[in-house]
């Protein structure tokens, strides 16, 4: 054999052995794509679970024997900590072979309280020593169990509300009689929702999920509607509200029709709220600014109006300063975080409850607080919004009752 055949035979080896090394390494890359990754290693951090962190540590042995370092931290007291575990919150999962010991429903709703008071997701990672993926994934379970357990209890059906109650409670405490419930709506502040386009996007310039809610003289929330786009206007937001559409075909259950105190004037029972809202038969808004100017009669009635409407405001307030949550854009994804504001709203009411029957303290400590924030919970777009016949002659009516016989000597101070 020639040296220039035997060359030949070695440069043809060497082609098929290439060949055959780029199949295997072909086949390498292939086969890792189908078989199981490789778990990451757990971290130090976290594999100390279940001997530090605040559940283990600063909760279960200072803060349950503590009532009021208990409140300060988590907002709520011991007791109603108790009430919400009592509702057989099927959080717990079982033993298994790879998780011997699993997060108990307590230590998932601590984080879930906790986590409503401001704190990240890195924060209660570090703190709980919990994975913060994990986190989110038990805050979307743990919200989503509480939201089904608490709407029930503390956001009942209209239907089942006292409203001639309520209409005594407007008329003692804030000289609006006949007046069952107030509303407003605010802008929610979150992150922006990933491919959302401009659907959350509102007339303030930032991203934003509407709370519109209707709240009685105790600040506590009976209806709301949670959810709307932040583009949306406000007459679209609340003409498309279940609320919304109840009120205007009447079927929302109004009391009937009543006299005024010291009058024989009639008038059916109403809602207030501000210019964002239509005027109604059951609907009241006041008149305009430069009507007002021009009326004193006109300006009266706006200031009575202004008055029980405020009560949304401070229920508002009262939710943010306890659930700080609302002082900064939420980075939840948008199902979890309308979650988290229906649960917000059902706690708020359970305090208001608490409240009300101690009756001999404020639960809410501003001492220590801050000046409120401003910029996160902003009011609805104003506008005249649409107008009914029947709304006029109803605000007339109540206007010629707060100038004459339900008049009282304050509101002529100047």
């Amino acid at each position: 054999m020639s040296d220039s055949e035997l060359l030949c035979i070695l440069n043809n080896n060497k082609l098929i052995i290439n060949l055959i090394e780029d199949e295997l390494e072909d086949n390498e890359i292939l086969f890792s794509y189908l078989l199981p990754k490789k778990r990451k290693p757990i971290e130090s951090l976290f594999l100390n679970h279940d001997s530090e962190g605040y559940f283990k540590i600063l909760i279960n042995k200072h803060l349950f024997e503590n009532d009021v370092k208990f409140r300060e931290f988590f907002r709520i007291s011991r007791q109603q900590f108790d009430i919400l575990l009592s509702l057989k919150l099927e959080l717990t999962k079982l033993p298994s072979r790879r998780v011997k010991d699993p997060i108990s429903a307590a230590e998932k709703l601590a984080v879930t309280v906790y986590m409503a008071t401001g704190e990240s997701l890195r924060s209660l990672s570090f703190g709980f020593r919990i994975c913060h993926t994990y986190i989110s994934r038990i805050l979307k379970k743990t919200l989503a169990v509480l939201k089904a357990k608490l709407i029930p209890i503390f956001l009942k059906d209209p239907k089942n509300v006292d409203f001639k109650g309520k209409s005594a409670e407007f008329s003692c405490k804030w000289n609006f009689p006949n007046c069952i419930l107030a509303i407003d709506g605010k802008h929610i502040h979150i992150c922006s929702p990933k491919n959302s386009g401009s659907l959350f996007h509102n007339y303030k310039d930032f991203f934003s999920i509407v709370l519109l809610a209707m709240v009685d003289a105790n600040y506590k929330f009976i209806v709301v509607d949670i959810g709307s786009y932040g583009k949306e206007g406000y007459s679209g937001i609340f003409l498309k509200s279940t609320m919304g559409k109840q009120i205007l075909n009447g079927s929302f259950g109004f009391p009937e029709d009543s006299t005024l105190p010291g009058s024989s004037i009639v008038v059916p029972h109403v809602i207030v709220g501000d210019e964002a809202f239509r005027l109604h038969k059951h609907n009241m808004k006041p008149y305009s600014k430069k009507a007002g100017r021009d009326d004193v009669t006109k300006t009266i009635f706006n200031y009575r109006l202004s008055r029980a409407r405020r009560v949304t405001e401070n229920a508002f307030g009262l939710l943010s300063q306890v659930f700080r949550v609302f002082y900064q854009p939420i980075n939840l994804d948008t199902s979890t975080c309308e979650d988290l504001i229906w649960v917000a709203c059902c706690l708020h009411n359970m305090l208001r409850t608490g409240y009300m029957e101690k009756n001999n303290h404020p639960f809410y400590d501003y001492e220590d607080e801050q000046s409120t924030p401003t910029n996160n919970m902003l009011p609805l777009s104003r506008g005249d919004g649409f107008i009914n016949i029947e709304g006029f002659d109803v605000r007339e009516r109540f206007k010629s009752n707060f100038n004459n016989e339900g008049s009282v000597p304050w509101q002529f101070c100047k």
